[in-house]
């Protein structure tokens, strides 16, 4: 079955094909049935290949075709089946069929339908490109391919300023990472030699560790760029303006996800560089905190399930830190589930009430709205992390594997757990906000208030039972479970230590520990729900007496810290004019600095702008305007009269058969 997995990317990029060629003209409101076809086909190939893979042992490097062979550098276009990019298939094309699905009744109506679809089944190539790559430079296709699909998701509704500008932005902040995870790609091959994974990972060892923390840093500055970590984390919560199942789909699933599927591929790389590591872990641990922070008060609903996404992927990355690969990318796995659900789910609510995202102005929606209400109500305990829900069992043995891995620290473990308080009672804070106490609805949405349709409602009931036992395959043996994920993935990550130590015999000291730090993350989860409980169903009044009385702390909470303001005003700002004074150079610049003229003449010179704006401008103004004046000569000869066509025609013939005589 692994041979065919070229299989997985080619459905969706034909649907690409088809609806973006005819769409518009011919396809209009059909597009769905292309798009989510294509993704089920590719679904059903990816279950037959983990099945392959899991139970009989399958998989293997499929080269498709040779791509760049240049001096030294040899690149293939080949596809890598092993555990990881199974597991990574299933996860993709698993939540992006569920998507598709509630896309449908989502943007029912909308008009660019087709062209959404379009887009998505784009994203969904470029995503399986990067996790099916076998080597560095595949994988950047794949990189640059979501990247692209992102500005184009993020800006669909390009008609709002908003949404425009959040597209821009995401591209702009991503180009930062992606810059650097290019100059990784560059120096792996001029130390390695190659870009595939079996040459680069099989010589790893033979790097010094110096120029493994170069590679390895260059590399997690991609990862930071993608997977929104400090401080490259500001265009997430801006791409909210884009839809909801693009939130669900990019912004939580998967295209986020990819700097750690990244990080934990290269593991071989990053443990031969223990500054990176660290990096990698301090990085994770504070943004898991610093976005916590934020969501502590945000009344965007979308908004604050963006900042939880930043968080639990400072979560995975402080896995990865100290060297718990496998408990990364189990998290990896189990946030897909839970937070697409949290994102359909408020796509929901934001559908029955016609628009509106402010929680200020919901709540009492469980009557309205009961199969949202259950099924936001499970991933919310999921995230939360209360056995025996999936975000429990990951959450927990990344906070283990922080407090005892050779890597880790008690201060890592700090963090992690108080940033698991403050998720636990942000989203109990949404949950009560939204669907419970009083309604605040306005009379116009109270009016249209209403459950969405069975393809919006069946997906979230599919992922409500994933966030319940998606975590079930990683149950420790100190629980009683055997953590198959971690036996699954041991080939490709490794075990460093951790499987040891989260599946330590009960007699052994280890055993007590983690049942203590178990018992107390849970202890904390109950803590921040009850805590959410008083201040916003009990006692409503609290949470603005606490604003009065710490105006300071609630000022830079709800501003976000301002660090949007902070990189405008100290980064932004000052490149516009850098650029804007580039872009007005004057020639005379050079010559009066060559010919000894006076600074006043050299300031001139350079504010002048007579150059670029004259020369530059002018020649591209230029030939848009020869074409027009050419383009009105031309129609004056378009008359409409049969006559003067038959003219012309009659001239021309004569002026050819007068050529041909005369030489």
């Amino acid at each position: 079955m692994s041979q065919y997995v070229w299989l997985i990317p080619l459905f969706p990029i034909l649907a690409v094909l088809i609806n973006g060629l005819f769409g518009r003209k011919y396809i209009r409101d059909k597009a769905h049935y292309l798009a989510v076809g294509s993704v089920g086909l590719s679904l059903l190939v990816a279950i037959g290949i983990f099945i392959e893979v899991a139970f009989l042992g399958g998989g293997g490097d499929y080269i498709l075709y040779p791509w760049i062979f240049s001096g030294q550098l040899s690149v293939n276009v080949g596809f890598l089946v092993d555990p990881l990019s199974a597991i990574m298939l299933m996860v993709v094309c698993g939540v992006g069929f569920l998507i598709h699905v509630y896309s449908v009744g989502y943007m029912h109506g909308d008009g660019g339908y087709y062209r959404f679809f379009t887009y998505l089944n784009l994203f969904m190539f470029s995503m399986l490109i990067l996790v099916l790559g076998d080597n560095y430079l595949v994988m950047f296709v794949g990189w640059e391919g979501v990247g692209l699909c992102s500005y184009l998701l993020i800006g669909f509704w390009f008609e709002k300023r908003s949404a425009a500008d959040a597209g821009k932005k995401a591209f702009i902040v991503n180009r930062i990472g992606d810059a650097g995870f290019l100059l990784g790609i560059f120096l792996i091959f001029a130390h390695l030699g190659g870009l595939d994974y079996h040459t680069v990972f099989a010589n790893a060892h033979n790097l010094s560790t110096g120029v493994a923390t170069a590679i390895t840093l260059c590399l997690f500055l991609g990862a930071m760029g993608k997977s929104a970590q400090l401080p490259l984390y500001v265009w997430l919560p801006d791409a909210m303006e884009g839809p909801t199942p693009v939130s669900a789909l990019i912004h939580a699933a998967t295209m986020v996800t990819a700097g750690v599927y990244m990080v934990a591929r290269s593991n071989a790389l990053f443990m031969m560089a223990p500054v990176s590591m660290a990096t990698v872990a301090l990085v994770g641990a504070a943004t898991a905190i610093f976005a916590a922070s934020i969501g502590l008060v945000q009344n965007d609903i979308k908004r604050v399930l963006a900042y939880s996404t930043v968080s639990q992927l400072g979560y995975m990355f402080l896995a990865c830190g100290v060297g718990a690969f496998a408990a990364g990318i189990f998290h990896l796995m189990t946030h897909a589930f839970f937070k697409a659900l949290l994102f359909l789910g408020s796509g929901s609510v934001i559908h029955g009430m016609s628009g509106e995202q402010d929680m200020r102005k919901m709540g009492g929606l469980r009557r309205h709205m009961p199969i949202t209400f259950l099924t936001f109500a499970v991933a919310t305990i999921a995230i939360a992390g209360i056995p025996p829900f999936a975000g429990f069992f990951s959450k927990d043995e990344i906070l283990w594997q922080a407090f005892s891995s050779p890597h880790g620290h008690i201060g890592l473990w700090l963090i992690g757990a108080v940033a698991a308080g403050m998720t636990a009672f942000y989203m109990s804070r949404l949950v009560f906000m939204t669907f419970f106490g009083e309604s605040r609805v306005d009379e116009h949405a109270a009016h249209h208030l209403h459950e969405s349709p069975r393809n919006m409602t069946v997906p979230l009931s599919i992922l409500a039972v994933l966030s319940v036992v998606g975590g079930w395959v990683g149950i420790p043996q100190a629980l009683g479970g055997s953590n198959r994920i971690h036996a699954f993935l041991a080939p490709v990550l490794g075990g460093h230590g951790e499987a040891a130590a989260h599946g330590a015999v009960v007699h052994h000291p280890s055993a007590v520990a983690e049942y203590g730090l178990m018992l107390l993350s849970v202890a904390i989860a109950l803590g921040g729900i009850g805590l959410a409980y008083q201040m916003y169903l009990r006692r409503p009044e609290l949470p603005a007496r606490l604003a009065q009385r710490f105006p300071g702390v609630y000022a830079a909470l709800s501003n976000k810290y301002w660090v949007d303001e902070v990189y405008l005003y100290f980064i932004v700002n000052p490149i516009k004019r850098l650029t804007r004074s580039l872009w007005k150079f004057d020639a005379n610049l050079v010559d009066g600095a060559v010919n000894g003229a006076g600074w006043l003449t050299l300031w001139n010179s350079f504010t002048s702008g007579r150059f670029d704006l004259s020369a530059v401008d002018g020649a591209v103004n230029g030939v848009g305007t020869l074409i027009t004046a050419g383009g009105k000569a031309f129609r004056r000869l378009h008359t409409g009269l049969v006559q003067n066509y038959a003219l012309a025609m009659f001239l021309g013939i004569f002026v050819l058969v007068s050529i041909y005589w005369l030489s």
